[in-house]
Parts: C-alpha cells; structure tokens; sequence
C-alpha cells in the first residue's frame, strides 16, 4: 500500500511540476520565437502559430541598428561590474565589523540597520533621487552607480555566515598578532567564499535588470543602459511598434543572465543555505 501510494503521489508530483514548468518557461518560448519572426508575418497572425517554419534573424540585426544596443549593453556592463566590485567591498567590512569586532551599542545599531529593511523602496528613490540631483550627478556613472553600493539584506547575510566560523580562530589570530585586516582577507573570505559568490551573482543580476532607477537619472543617451534601450526600441527606434524586434533585443540582453545562473545556481543555492543556517 505504501509504495502504491508513494508512486502516485510521485506521478501527481511530477505531473504537477512539469505542468508549471511549461507555464514558467512559455513566456520564454514565445520570446524567443517572436524574435525569430519576420514584421510582416507576425502582424499577419490574427490567431498566433506557436511555430514558424520560416526562422529569420533580422530583427537582432535591426535590434543593433535601430538604437544604439551595443553602447547601452556595454554601459549596463560597466554600471554592473563597477556597483558590484564596490558593493562587496563595502557588505564585506560592514559585515566583518558586526559579526567580530566589539564596540558600544553594536547591537542596537544592527537592530537599526535592520530597520531600514522596512522602508519602502519608494521612499528611498526619492530621497535618492533628491540628493543625486542636488549634487549635479544626473547623467553621470557615478550618479548611477552609489544608490546601489550597498545592501541592508546582503549584510545580514554575510554576517550570519561570517558567525558561523568558530571565534577560536579569531583569537588565534589575535594571538598570532594578526590584524583584524588580515584576518578577514586570510581567513573569513576564503571560508565564506560561497556565500560572497552568491551576492555578487544576484548583484549582478539585480544590476543588469536595473529599471526605475536608471529612468529616473539618465536622459542622455550616452549613459542609457539597456532598460532605456528597449524603452528607446519601443517610442523610437522603428516609427512604429516592432514587436519581433523589441523581442529579438530581450532575448540579446536576457541571455548572459541566463547562462550566469545557469552556470552558478549550485553556488547560488548553497550560498544562501549556509548564509542563513547557523550552528
């Protein structure tokens, strides 16, 4: 009886998983398809066909020409490699600094820390948005870039991970006459490399999928990255609404994050289990 009941509660499982895949991954498929198609043939479609027997790739050559995607791609680089690189350095002795060294109050400064969590987004664009504009940063890498250099989340993350290595060798170290410094580049970063894996990669990818903010402080051209390009592709870039095109675009910019997180969701997911599991 219970292997019975255990292979059709496996069978229902299963059954249920893949139906939500294809729900999941369908809006991809159609993406990828609609890229795949010519202007003519995808307005002609009154019923959409979930196939096309005639593949075409000029709507990623139109893509490039009709608005300047590669310099928005290769600004979104900088914009993610640069907010990335900061942001580590800075979760990095933030979070050191709270898990070993001792001074008045820590606590009750993390607890306010943590409070921050609860101020919505809104707000903090905002007030972001005021001071940006109020240091003359708009249209500027830098402007871009220091709202993100920072993440309440990340800290905490990094800091329960950083709890976790046994303070035993924190005062080894001492003993030794190693610096706070050194103990931390030495010991802590290689021992909860996993975990700063994992936050760059979702930086990274929180970067590259950046929207309201780069809206908000960038109207030159020169500093638009890819989420003004598509917004770009659809008011400017045909005369009309191109659909296949604007796809064809999405796919070029979805893809890299795909790959990343295709190559790195082990990391991701260990990264998070060990970050938030303590003991």
């Amino acid at each position: 009886m219970k292997n019975g009941r255990s292979v059709t509660f496996n069978i229902f499982l299963y059954t249920f998983l893949g139906v939500w895949a294809l729900f999941v991954l369908f809006p991809f498929y159609w993406m990828i398809l609609s890229s795949l198609k010519s202007y003519g043939a995808y307005t002609s479609e009154y019923v959409p066909k979930f196939f096309t027997l005639h593949p075409t790739f000029q709507n990623y050559l139109d893509a490039f020409t009709s608005v300047n995607l590669g310099r928005y791609l290769f600004n979104t680089l900088i914009f993610t490699v640069a907010t990335t690189l900061i942001m580590i350095v800075v979760i990095t002795l933030a979070a050191y600094g709270f898990a070993r060294l001792n001074f008045k109050g820590k606590n009750l400064v993390f607890t306010l820390f943590l409070s921050m969590m609860m101020i919505p987004n809104e707000l903090l664009v905002i007030t972001n948005y005021v001071t940006i504009t109020n240091m003359d940063l708009r249209n500027t890498f830098l402007g871009l870039i220091l709202p993100s250099v920072s993440s309440v989340f990340f800290i905490y993350l990094l800091k329960e991970n950083f709890e976790q290595v046994p303070d035993e060798l924190y005062y080894a170290a001492k003993v030794d006459g190693t610096s706070d410094f050194k103990y931390l580049w030495k010991v802590m970063i290689p021992i909860c490399r996993p975990t700063l894996v994992t936050v760059t990669i979702l930086k990274v990818i929180e970067c590259w999928n950046s929207y309201i903010w780069p809206r908000l402080v960038t109207d030159d051209p020169r500093y638009f990255l890819v989420s003004n390009g598509i917004q770009e592709i659809r008011e400017n870039g045909f005369g009309r609404e191109n659909i296949p095109a604007m796809m064809a675009a999405v796919v070029v910019i979805s893809v890299p994050l795909i790959l990343l997180f295709l190559i790195f969701r082990k990391k991701i997911m260990s990264g998070v289990s060990r970050g938030g599991t303590k003991g």
